[in-house]
């Protein structure tokens, strides 16, 4: 069963969604997601990672904002509970950022964490 909601327990940003929604056009396939994922490795333990997804497994969460979802899976949703998903740019590039309640360090380039 795939877990739809509008409101989550991980907040998409209207940056994120907005930069995703762009990301998908030039891909033209409307079918795409963004998904959000957690795995093993960085500097601090665990490391975040995005990409444009068409499958929506059994058990993922998806979060629609403005017409685009965001996918977790249920292993990743686990770390990123009262999160965020966020996009910035900036002087250091441009890049989705995870605002991440349950790290308890992180690293300097904010794309790994610990627990």
């Amino acid at each position: 069963m795939i877990i739809m909601i509008k409101t989550a327990a991980l907040q998409f940003t209207d940056a994120a969604a907005s930069q995703a929604q762009k990301l998908i056009a030039a891909e033209n396939n409307p079918t795409l997601k963004l998904r959000v994922y957690i795995t093993g490795g960085g500097c601090s333990g665990f490391r975040y990672g995005f990409t444009l997804d068409d499958k929506v497994n059994e058990d993922d969460l998806l979060i629609e904002k403005h017409g685009v979802s965001l996918v977790v899976d249920q292993m990743s949703l686990q770390y990123l509970l009262g999160g965020s998903v966020d996009y910035s740019e900036g002087l250091e590039g441009s890049h989705f950022i995870v605002s991440n309640l349950k790290a308890k360090t992180t690293c300097s380039c904010g794309s790994s964490f610990s627990i």
